[in-house]
């Protein structure tokens, strides 16, 4: 374990240096030019270069994203041509919608999908028949399809909850609930069946081993074999998913947030590629980076503390 941080660490710095190369690439290759975005459709010449030099957009691709990573590293992600908004203090604007949404999200379809998974294993029959064709119908559903679907239910025919918006959590905690249930709901579809079926399968394969039929001989109680040991020696898959859970809801905020029109990376992300706003992509995706590098950390550290063998690799 003691290794295990470091090492994981720098392949983290890697990753983080490589998706933002991957990503300045990829977004200066696309058809488009942010001098011509901010421009219009009429301008001169003159007017035309004299912009792209401001923006440093005539110099070669190696120094454009080395001016970059320079501010970046200093803790300054630049300024959006496109709004003149300081990049940094949009992100941290919009961030907490994301973070609402993925954590909100992940956490209900963890704890729905974890309990779902031990009732299928245990009681087995319809309810683990059930589970399994709920995992395919949630591998199946399109979040965005189930997110329209949600809206004309409960917000257009019932009329029981906002279809759009978001309300600030300091700002009312009951209109922030309010304003997450169909969103989440949304995105938590897809990883509570995922965690349901990794658990029922993980389950099902602890309740088999011979530890258990020993404790069941030693008079243990059924409650105490499936939480106490059961689930214990089930958590390790499921720890694994829970990250994968999330990194998938994380990128799932780019069409919901569009669904509902809530304020956060998703949206923006897909405002400033549309508008090539360079600065502005590459802040965001920084930040989804992070996170994903975060989370992969967090499971890495989970499993060790999980699964004494790892700590020693």
């Amino acid at each position: 374990m003691p290794r295990l941080v470091p090492r994981r660490l720098l392949i983290s710095f890697a990753l983080v240096f490589l998706v933002s190369l991957l990503t300045f690439l990829l977004q200066s290759a696309a058809p488009g030019d942010t001098a011509r975005t901010i421009l219009g459709e009429n301008y001169t010449p003159e007017a035309y270069a004299l912009l792209r030099h401001e923006l440093l957009l005539d110099r070669p691709l190696p120094v454009q994203y080395w001016h970059w990573l320079g501010s970046a590293l200093r803790g300054d992600l630049g300024t959006s041509p496109i709004s003149g908004l300081d990049v940094a203090a949009e992100i941290g604007g919009r961030l907490p919608v994301t973070l609402s949404l993925v954590a909100c999200a992940t956490v209900v379809a963890a704890v729905t999908g974890v309990g779902l998974g031990v009732a299928g294993a245990v009681r087995g029959g319809r309810l683990g028949r059930a589970i399994d064709a709920l995992s395919l119908l949630g591998f199946g559903l399109p979040n965005f399809w189930l997110g329209l679907v949600l809206v004309m239910v409960f917000a257009v025919s019932l009329r029981l909850l906002p279809a759009t918006g978001y309300v600030p959590l300091a700002e009312s905690p009951g209109g922030w609930a309010r304003s997450l249930l169909l969103p989440v709901a949304t995105l938590a579809a897809y990883g509570m069946t995922v965690f349901a079926k990794q658990t029922r399968d993980a389950m099902l394969d602890a309740l088999s081993r011979d530890f258990v039929h020993t404790l069941r001989a030693n008079g243990a109680t059924e409650t105490s074999i499936v939480f106490r040991h059961a689930l214990r020696n089930a958590c390790i898959p499921v720890v694994t998913v829970a990250g994968l859970v999330f990194v998938q809801t994380l990128s799932g905020t780019v069409l919901v947030e569009a669904v509902f029109a809530m304020p956060g990376l998703g949206g923006l992300a897909v405002q400033a590629t549309t508008g090539h706003d360079v600065p502005m992509i590459q802040g965001v995706v920084l930040v989804f980076t992070l996170f994903v590098v975060a989370i992969n950390l967090a499971v890495d550290l989970a499993y060790g503390r999980l699964n004494p063998k790892a700590r020693v690799r």
